[in-house]
């Protein structure tokens, strides 16, 4: 594996990491760790494997191309309108979310340094900045991410060093809620932690020349890596801090607060990882949506710049202290953009041959498309997937 598909699969890792991942303790210690463990990795599976469906049509719609153009050579004029509908609204409220959540994250920063900023100067600030970063290309957001990845990485072993010696075996086996409703509820917070999938055409297009294996770990491993972390910072939390405690908690500020009790420096660490996980994955999005209107608007600079970062800027400003409720509107409209759009696009392109949809992708050496394994049972499986989803956003 390269360094251009390896940092290809630190973008994936690093737009799923996000500040959401330090609630995951809270959602899932009281139905014990055997059943928090066995429902992530039921979410990883599921979008692990809705996200190769999406590397497939992608790679046999010629490759290339953004989700718009995908799109509209798998499902016609009629599913790219729909595509790009739910596209354009997760990114922009995921996009709101970070520069509500990055502003926030800046003042208190600046303020600590003896710097008196206001929201506005904040969120408008880190806008612009990372407005111009994403601008600069995908090489640049590649190398800058794969500075910023590593050093989440520090952060988060850092922390993990800190808490592991003092993990207590009998939080870990606690279990104080056999609810399986409840249980399925935090399936939502734990999809949106996976939130990755809509990097993969613009990596593909990154990725040109590349393998179709090789793309195929990127997104696998790209995958691994945040769930590894997640269960591990999973187990460490719980080992140190009661299911009692952890459930009442009423936001992530609490949690480091009651962490930092026990060790001074983890407060400073975790808003450390916070920031690093927040500039990540607007990285990542942005990226995705500035290709998506460079795509769209034939390359218009100007126009492209506006639509992917000044209109977010303005919801950001107009829905201030919205960060979890603009999140939960980006969790179900995900569900239907990360699991039932790449399903519909690949039975469309396994349906046609390759002269009806005038594929353009390159032949593996055998000769062969690539196509996610698992055939019309894993689609199956794929659509109850987006059901259970659907479910856990409404029950």
């Amino acid at each position: 594996m390269n360094l251009k598909i390896m940092g290809s699969a630190l973008i994936i890792a690093g737009t799923a990491l996000g500040a959401g991942m330090l609630a995951i303790p809270m959602v899932l210690a009281q139905f014990g760790l055997v059943w928090g463990t066995l429902l992530m990795l039921i979410i990883w599976s599921g979008t692990t494997y809705a996200a190769l469906l999406l590397l497939e049509a992608s790679i046999k719609a010629g490759g290339g191309l953004s989700m718009n153009t995908i799109a509209r050579k798998t499902l016609g004029k009629g599913g790219q309108v729909v595509t790009n509908g739910l596209l354009y609204a997760l990114l922009v409220c995921l996009l709101m979310a970070y520069i509500i959540g990055a502003g926030d994250l800046v003042k208190k920063m600046a303020a600590s340094a003896g710097l008196e900023l206001t929201m506005l100067q904040t969120q408008v600030a880190f806008t612009l900045i990372a407005g111009v970063v994403v601008a600069a290309g995908t090489a640049v957001v590649d190398k800058l991410n794969r500075v910023l990845f590593g050093m989440m990485l520090v952060v988060l072993v850092m922390t993990l060093f800190s808490l592991v010696p003092s993990i207590s075996m009998e939080n870990l086996l606690t279990v104080t809620s056999d609810s399986k409703v409840d249980l399925i509820k935090t399936s939502s917070v734990l999809f949106t932690s996976f939130g990755f999938m809509v990097v993969i055409p613009s990596l593909v297009t990154y990725n040109e020349g590349a393998s179709q294996k090789q793309l195929r770990n990127m997104v696998v491993i790209g995958s691994i890596i945040p769930l590894f972390c997640y269960l591990l910072w999973l187990y460490a939390a719980v080992g140190n801090l009661t299911s009692e405690q952890l459930v009442h908690f009423a936001n992530v500020s609490e949690l480091i607060a009651a962490l930092g009790t026990k060790y001074s420096s983890i407060h400073t660490i975790l808003s450390v990882f916070t920031g690093l996980a927040l500039l990540t994955s607007f990285l990542g999005v942005a990226m995705s949506l500035y290709h998506q209107n460079e795509d769209a608007f034939k390359q218009n600079r100007v126009v492209t710049y506006v639509l992917t970062f000044i209109f977010p800027l303005i919801g950001a400003l107009l829905a201030a202290d919205q960060f979890l409720a603009v999140l939960g509107y980006a969790g179900i409209i995900l569900v239907f953009l990360a699991i039932f759009v790449p399903m519909a696009m690949t039975v469309k392109v396994r349906q046609q041959d390759n002269d009806q949809i005038q594929l353009q992708a390159a032949q593996t050496a055998e000769g062969m498309l690539y196509q996610a394994s698992g055939g019309n049972i894993a689609l199956g499986l794929s659509f109850l997937f987006g059901c259970f989803l659907l479910m856990a956003q409404v029950i």
